[in-house]
């Protein structure tokens, strides 16, 4: 080399020149992806009128988003990873612009389902991208900074895309929910060409189609079980079949991924235990995340009374508190450890979530934000300092596979949140609202018992003498269901925040 040569400062020091630029458009993207998951759960009480969905196809409408999403995130983030994760990331906006054109057109409930599935798909190319590409542009000493915004985005676009639907809904049809991210993925898709670039792995290890099936058949037929539970009885052959089903192919799926040298992901990876305790964190908040929004949209639609606009316009603090909040949390975690922070944060979130398990059917809005609000700080706490330690916990090379399986947690987690808490929901709505409805013919009290929706268009129907008595019925019903689904989520928060903070490491 020349003596006149210029020296330079390496990039991954000085990190991207447009980084932050790059940051908004792949926060962007996530936010898309997540919003796409809370959004339809306002939007349930408007396809229950329009295509007289039952209660297990809304949770299926809501589920098969996050259920695809989840199951191949590992793969997509293996091609990403393999092929380039910009690539990913257009192809990825390429099938949600398809599926958003489709689903918006739908005429059944199943079809919904159908396209929600292969929205999931693209969002499972995108999700990835997003972090991987974040942590290859950003240097060392900015990348904490650089996560906890985009970890705060991910917990913000839960409500985003709730106050989004509310506006669709209140001047549009159901199908908007869908039609609007056909805008935003074009536009998305501009700036990523123009302005994002790529990176990938560069020791070119091999992909695992076999361990992708397995998990996959895993996941789904764990979902499978929890969400037709209560629709055809826990004690249902079918049901216990999938169960073990489940059982039997993630034993299977370790086993095999064990003996790979190349494996998709690495079993073993878990022992870590900034690793495994942070993907166990973030992924049991997001199952409690989208359970608790799964129900309160509807809570406060059919419970309080709110329209849909209204219903989004009154779930913005959780929006602004995470937004707020989050870049703290790396502050926090350099003072008191990352230990702390997580294990607080969840510790403080299902404080919210027993104050939302009090709610009953005559609750009001102050009730319902102030638990709100609570929840979301300890979000806020807990997910950039989870996403770190994931992220961290692997090399550079590896940066698709640890945003994949931090991506991966969380859509495992709502997909199993929206399909355990959502059926709890069912289950006690079910139990409560008992022979309530009995003074009307048989068909109507049956029809009563499966949904909420129903419920109120029963009583719609019902002689004007019964009707106050029957709304308050559904209503109490309803409130004892989602206070049911929230007490065991708060138990579930307050056990792995005990876990986290007797093992997670403490430097």
């Amino acid at each position: 080399m020349s003596e006149h040569t210029p020296t330079t400062v390496p990039l991954e020091e000085t990190g991207h020149p447009r980084r932050w630029l790059i940051l908004s458009i792949l926060t962007l993207s996530l936010v898309q992806v997540v919003a796409s998951v809370s959004s339809m759960n306002l939007a349930l009480p408007a396809i229950q009128g329009a295509l007289d969905a039952s209660a297990s196809e809304l949770v299926w409408i809501n589920a098969a988003y996050a259920l695809v999403l989840a199951a191949i995130l590992l793969p997509a983030g293996a091609l990403g990873d393999r092929f380039g994760r910009k690539g990913a990331l257009l192809i990825g906006l390429g099938i949600i612009l398809v599926g958003a054109l489709a689903g918006a057109s739908s005429g059944s409930a199943g079809q919904i389902v159908l396209w929600r599935c292969i929205m999931g798909i693209g969002a499972g190319l995108v999700m990835p991208a997003t972090l991987s590409i974040l942590t290859t542009v950003f240097p060392a000493h900015e990348r904490s900074r650089a996560i906890a915004i985009w970890a705060g985005f991910a917990g913000a676009g839960g409500a985003l895309g709730i106050l989004s639907a509310g506006l669709l809904l209140e001047y549009f049809w159901w199908g908007s929910i869908f039609f609007v991210n056909v805008p935003i993925a074009v536009l998305l898709f501009v700036l990523v060409v123009t302005v994002v670039p790529t990176s990938r792995d560069t020791l070119g290890h091999p992909l695992d189609p076999v361990g992708s099936v397995l998990s996959a058949a895993a996941l789904g037929s764990l979902v499978f079980g929890l969400i037709q539970g209560p629709e055809y009885g826990w004690s249902h052959g079918g049901i216990i079949a999938a169960f073990v089903a489940a059982a039997i192919l993630g034993v299977a799926w370790v086993r095999f991924e064990n003996r790979q040298e190349h494996p998709m992901l690495d079993p073993g990876l878990f022992r870590i235990r900034r690793f495994g305790l942070g993907s166990l964190g973030i992924g049991v908040a997001f199952a409690v995340m989208f359970g608790m929004f799964f129900g309160l949209a509807q809570y406060m639609q059919f419970v309080l009374g709110y329209s849909a606009l209204e219903t989004a316009l009154r779930t913005l603090p959780f929006a602004a508190s995470m937004v707020f909040i989050s870049p703290t949390g790396p502050k926090l975690a350099a003072r008191f450890g990352v230990r702390t922070v997580i294990g607080g944060g969840l510790m403080v979130t299902a404080t919210g979530m027993v104050g939302l398990a009090l709610l009953d059917g005559s609750s009001g809005y102050v009730h319902v934000v102030s638990s709100l609000c609570v929840a979301s700080a300890g979000m806020a706490l807990a997910f950039p300092a989870a996403t770190e330690a994931i992220v961290t916990s692997l090399p550079q090379d590896k940066a698709g596979v640890a945003s994949a399986v931090n991506d991966t947690t969380r859509e495992v987690g709502a997909a199993v949140g929206i399909a355990l808490l959502g059926s709890l929901l069912t289950s006690g709505y079910r139990d409560s609202i008992g022979d309530g409805f009995d003074a009307l013919p048989p068909q109507a009290a049956e029809a009563a018992r499966d949904s909420m929706g129903a419920a109120l268009h029963v009583a719609a129907s019902a002689p004007e003498a019964l009707r106050p008595g029957l709304v308050a019925v559904a209503r109490g019903a309803f409130a004892d269901g989602y206070s049911l689904a929230m007490l065991v989520g708060a138990a579930m928060l307050v056990t792995v925040s005990a876990v986290v903070i007797r093992w997670f490491p403490r430097g």
